[in-house]
């Protein structure tokens, strides 16, 4: 389209809303040119049909107007109302925060500053029927950008930091710096908190892969360059090992999209340290390459990988043969046998389970990522069994791991960018906007709506004091944006567990050590409410991306003695068990009420 389309299509749809916007009366959104009823009552049947065959100009034209967003949103709101009047908060929970950002978050991660980084890309549309990434961009449009948010300021513009990643030369034949396009990569904690962040995109060949490295500081707020990774990744899955190194499978190389790389590399590599002191800055690190492989193939893209309490890393492939368990010390690989559903899997959730008594996971739940199967599937002892089924499929669905054992669905779509009304359609099924809970004994039940419809790049993370934070989908973000002219295009909302709605006080956890702890050992914290507490355990921080998320832990503390409001707990024995990092601790009551969290330290 030429300029002056361009500007003779804007001039048309400005024309069209402020037409609209005129009578007085925000019409309800119609996306099928129809008169919508409640306009109808309140303009009369002529006013609203012209309502209807202006939207439908709107339609035909192929913009999307302020008043489309403003509209869609206020449907939203007013069907999410409507649909959760019928979960009381105390059994099902409740979303209860909706607020702007300025960041798409395609990635996220919780922090152990207790601050949320946000990073994703320079949009290139704001028209959310069409393509907003730069994926075939090459240049200086083809850039990252990153942002803090910090929960203690509260939900305003003021509680967002920028953050710029490092302005790098992307080898896309421009010759242009810019911030480094690190959307589509992979990225994993090291053991002092730092983020490890690998691959991104080169902007050509539907998507070819960076050889990025870097690291995002959270105690200085700063990011740093190490050199770059043998092959380069788009879609790449990143975890973190029992000696702290983090191993970085699969991702598509910069051939483009379909040429995926079998090579695995570890950071950093074996002849630099393992980064353990906040002061231990990884900077012009580099990888080295596994003996063995990961032959995931391209139709692969983030491969689940987790690392069990035997020390293994287990990588669950999309395609249900590609499943292996990796020893990382040996340099290994060993086949698993085939996922029991025998279907390619796009985008869904893999959850580890937690383990019965006081040790790590040894077991993994694979769900999600398919539309017409509902059923789960769990790995353990190198053997699947079908678990209880979600109430339907979804894909780009996110499942959590909470303090209580319980998990949390949220998200989830048709398939990619397809809400289920066709790809770039807006419009979404309300289905899935709907969470589903899974309790301790593997049941499923479906709970409140969100706002808005989340499927690709969508994502989710616990927060230390219990609640959910839900955000990405550039898509419904831009097409639910009551000010699209301002600089906070993304949404993020805030969803409250059941166990946040008890009644009674929660428990408290007033002090933990500063100082890192020894697995096997043996260490004090204090509470006020020394009688509420029943257990405690250790939650992992999480860092997500397209739904998936391969940091998450949850382990049983021990408790060893009390002594009024002192208790003394016990470490997990092994880094298989929970490998070196910051850890969440939460003191739970008789019925699964979370403390707030405060945040520990492995070595």
């Amino acid at each position: 389209m030429s300029r002056t389309q361009q500007a003779v299509r804007r001039a048309a749809l400005s024309a069209l809303a402020a037409a609209l916007l005129a009578t007085g009366v925000q019409p309800a959104a119609a996306h099928d040119g129809s008169s919508h009823p409640d306009e109808a009552a309140v303009l009369g049947s002529g006013h609203a049909d012209e309502h209807a065959r202006l939207r439908e100009s709107l339609r035909q034209l192929g913009g999307y107007s302020q008043l489309a967003r403003i509209e869609s949103l206020r449907e939203l709101t007013a069907s999410q109302d409507k649909a959760n009047a019928h979960f009381h908060p105390k059994a099902y929970g409740q979303f209860a925060e909706y607020f702007p950002s300025p960041d798409f978050a395609a990635h996220i991660a919780m922090l152990p500053t207790g601050k949320v980084l946000l990073f994703s890309f320079e949009r290139m549309e704001t028209d959310p029927t069409e393509e907003p990434a730069p994926t075939a961009t090459t240049g200086k449009a083809n850039a990252g950008r990153a942002f803090l948010w910090n929960p203690a300021k509260g939900t305003g513009a003021d509680a967002f930091t920028k953050v710029t990643p490092p302005v790098v030369a992307v080898p896309d034949g421009t010759g242009e710096k810019r911030p480094a396009p690190f959307f589509c990569s992979g990225h994993a904690f090291l053991p002092n908190g730092m983020l490890g962040v690998f691959g991104g995109n080169l902007g050509y060949g539907g998507g070819a892969g960076a050889r990025l490295s870097l690291v995002f500081d959270p105690w200085t707020e700063t990011w740093a360059v190490n050199k770059d990774m043998a092959v380069g990744r788009w879609y790449p899955s990143v975890v973190t090992a029992p000696s702290g190194r983090l191993l970085i499978m699969s991702g598509h190389s910069e051939q483009g999209w379909g040429t995926s790389t079998s090579r695995i590399e570890r950071f950093p590599a074996l002849g630099h340290p393992v980064p353990f002191d906040r002061t231990a800055v990884p900077r012009d690190l580099s990888t080295d390459t596994l003996r063995t492989d990961a032959p995931f193939g391209a139709d692969s893209d983030y491969p689940h990988l987790f690392t069990l309490r035997d020390g293994k890393v287990y990588g669950l492939g999309r395609n249900s043969t590609r499943q292996w368990a990796f020893d990382p010390e040996a340099e290994t690989r060993t086949d698993l046998p085939a996922r029991p559903d025998g279907i390619h899997r796009g985008y869904g959730s893999a959850v580890p389970l937690p383990a019965p008594g006081f040790r790590g996971p040894d077991s993994v739940l694979v769900l999600g990522g398919d539309r017409d199967d509902p059923n789960t599937y769990r790995l353990a002892n190198g053997t699947w069994d079908k678990q209880q089924p979600r109430a339907f499929g979804r894909t780009q669905d996110t499942t959590l791991l909470l303090p209580d054992t319980s998990l949390l669905t949220v998200n989830g779509a048709y398939s990619i960018r397809d809400y289920g009304n066709g790809p770039y359609n807006p419009s979404a099924d309300l289905k899935y906007r709907q969470t589903d809970t899974r309790d301790a004994s593997g049941t499923w039940r479906l709970g409140p709506v969100q706002r808005l419809p989340r499927g690709y790049h969508s994502n989710a993370v616990l927060l230390p004091d219990g609640r959910v934070m839900v955000t990405g989908d550039e898509l419904q973000q831009l097409a639910n944006d009551p000010r699209i002219d301002d600089d906070m295009n993304g949404s993020i909302e805030i969803f409250e567990p059941a166990y946040l709605h008890q009644g009674t006080p929660r428990p408290r956890l007033d002090s933990v050590p500063a100082g890192p702890l020894a697995h096997g050992s043996r260490f004090p914290v204090t509470t006020l409410t020394p009688d509420q507490v029943k257990k405690a355990v250790l939650v992992a921080p999480t860092t997500a991306t397209h739904a998936v998320n391969f940091s998450q832990r949850h382990v049983e503390l021990k408790i060893t003695k009390r002594d009024g409001r002192r208790l003394t707990l016990e470490a997990p024995p092994t880094p298989a068990d929970a490998p070196p990092g910051y850890y969440m601790i939460f003191l739970l009551d008789e019925n699964g009420v979370p403390s707030t969290a405060r945040f520990i330290a492995l070595r």
